[in-house]
């Protein structure tokens, strides 16, 4: 069974370019929009520590599946590393809920998302919340990679929870994940020379004992990008949002209504 992401909030399929996407649009109608973005193996419910404290501090709050995971449709492969598809996928959906502007929040592969969007769409995009997001390959990034595989194919308590986001998907989401990045041209990967485009604020946050990429990827992401405010956490590793959420939480809500306060002002 693929959970709700949280409790006494409602899933929708929308069709989004061809296929049907699992959203989950909860808080106030009238709150400033947050969209959220998971990780590569996760889903909508992987933020389900983040959901109840954002809508508490009135952000309305859109997390999906991206196609292929959760509750969304089966999809035959990823667009990795260039993540074309899913960056199609999230400006239909901004379209289709009629939203000309939001705050993203991205994990791992969905930082990687929000950021291309951000630089491709920067009058879209209010600002910009990344969580150990990849913009070129490192060799510490191979050696991750490799310890995921190693644990889907042999730890059962790993298998068993991608199960419960992901049912009978769960095959596909981790080979499609797997075999994107290990895909040859993925070497020569960078998108370092995109970023000065971001215009938005942008808070860049990475665990410094993260398994999958040294400190200075995120170092490299907040020099490229003008407005960008750099957390690097001790002692925390790649899955922070989830491992310590209330760490998390507190740093990146003080973020967004620092946002929203000056965007008040400039209409006021």
């Amino acid at each position: 069974m693929i959970p709700d992401a949280q409790a006494g909030m409602n899933n929708s399929l929308l069709s989004i370019n061809g296929h049907q996407i699992c959203v989950l649009d909860s808080g106030p109608v009238d709150g400033f929009p947050v969209v959220l973005l998971h990780h590569g193996l996760g889903s909508q419910y992987s933020w389900k520590q983040q959901l109840p404290a954002l809508v508490a501090a009135g952000w309305r709050v859109i997390a999906y599946d991206r196609w292929g995971y959760g509750g969304s449709s089966p999809r035959p492969a990823l667009s990795v590393p260039t993540f074309e598809d899913d960056i199609q996928d999230l400006h239909a959906l901004l379209e289709r809920l009629e939203l000309t502007s939001a705050a993203l929040v991205g994990h791992s592969d969905g930082g990687t998302i929000a950021l291309y969007y951000a630089a491709r769409y920067p009058d879209r995009v209010s600002c910009l919340v990344t969580a150990a997001a990849h913009i070129y390959v490192e060799p510490k990034m191979w050696h991750g990679i490799q310890s995921v595989r190693f644990a889907f194919e042999n730890d059962e308590s790993f298998r068993k929870g991608l199960g419960h986001l992901h049912g009978g998907k769960t095959e596909s989401v981790f080979w499609n994940w797997y075999n994107g990045w290990m895909k040859p041209d993925s070497l020569g990967w960078d998108i370092r020379p995109l970023l000065a485009s971001i215009t938005c604020p942008a808070l860049v946050v990475q665990g410094e004992q993260d398994e999958h990429a040294t400190p200075q990827h995120a170092r490299d992401i907040a020099a490229e990008i003008p407005t960008a405010e750099l957390w690097l956490v001790p002692d925390a590793r790649h899955m922070l949002p989830q491992e310590d959420p209330r760490h998390f939480n507190r740093r990146a809500l003080d973020f967004l209504a620092q946002v929203v306060e000056r965007e008040s002002a400039n209409v006021q």
